[in-house]
């Protein structure tokens, strides 16, 4: 079973409740795919760390063989090469590593050569086994290295996905049995919720909504989550003593036995609509 946590924004509490889902679940693998900004680890502080690079494929041109003939740049759909002063010109930040370039070439001119985008960082608290991906600063895309993070995914895995609803949140989500929303009861936090919703409801993602950091009841979202059928997993209320636990990079449901019912609750509403 992979349950994937979004959110439509920032700060709206997505790795608090992914790093405490995985904590209650017992043996399973926690994922971050927040490649830009990981933080799950902070909580975790994850033992046994085993570190591996992530790699993607760019053309490499023989100079000696090249005649010019531009067949590779009318080929890229991507728009990644160019013939510029007599020289072939690589894109990397719109590269897809597709291979078609090579493919394409009638005197075999192109090969490929690896450029390290980011690392893979892999330990373990206690029974749960920590996955982080981590892109390099300056990289375009972390689609690849969001991919091969995935392909650690346990029995029982719990993804922390990057904020908003951009291809990389899509990539997360792809093969997700169920996604928890996250979202903040206000005006701006209800109208990026609204987003990822749209998203997850184009790739027929069964959902649930926890509401985190509640004050009062905030209308709109109520009566979206009603209108919609979406099932409200859990009101988190705002607890000033909760966040100086997280702000201590404390796990919740580990130390806080209130805190601890709250997620195994939302884990059995999960499990009995699976």
């Amino acid at each position: 079973m992979k349950i994937a946590v979004l959110s439509g924004k920032g700060g709206a509490g997505k790795t608090y409740v992914a790093v405490n889902l995985a904590a209650v679940a017992g043996k399973c693998t926690y994922i971050d795919c927040d490649v830009e900004e990981p933080n799950g680890r902070l909580f975790w502080k994850p033992e046994d760390v085993q570190c591996a690079t992530v790699s993607t494929l760019l053309p490499v041109f023989d100079a000696a063989k090249c005649t010019g003939c531009k067949e590779y740049v009318n080929a890229c759909r991507f728009h990644a090469l160019m013939y510029v002063r007599e020289k072939p010109m690589v894109f990397s930040d719109v590269c897809h590593s597709c291979g078609l370039c090579q493919m394409v070439c009638p005197r075999q001119a192109i090969t490929k050569a690896e450029k390290p985008i980011g690392v893979l960082e892999m330990g373990h608290h206690e029974a749960v086994t920590v996955v982080t991906g981590i892109l390099n600063p300056s990289e375009a895309s972390g689609i690849p290295v969001i991919r091969q993070a995935l392909q650690q995914t346990g029995n029982m895995t719990v993804l922390d996905c990057p904020p908003g609803s951009a291809c990389s949140v899509m990539e997360s989500i792809m093969d997700a049995d169920y996604c928890v929303l996250v979202v903040e009861p206000t005006a701006f936090g209800f109208h990026n919720f609204q987003m990822v919703y749209e998203l997850a409801s184009l790739l027929k993602k069964k959902c649930g909504v926890v509401i985190n950091k509640q004050t009062d009841v905030y209308a709109p979202l109520e009566q979206f989550c009603r209108a919609n059928r979406l099932p409200v997993l859990a009101r988190i209320p705002y607890d000033s003593m909760l966040a100086e636990r997280l702000a201590e990079n404390e796990i919740a449901a580990e130390c806080i036995p209130e805190q601890r019912k709250i997620f195994t609750d939302i884990l059995e509403q999960i499990g009995g609509v699976l």
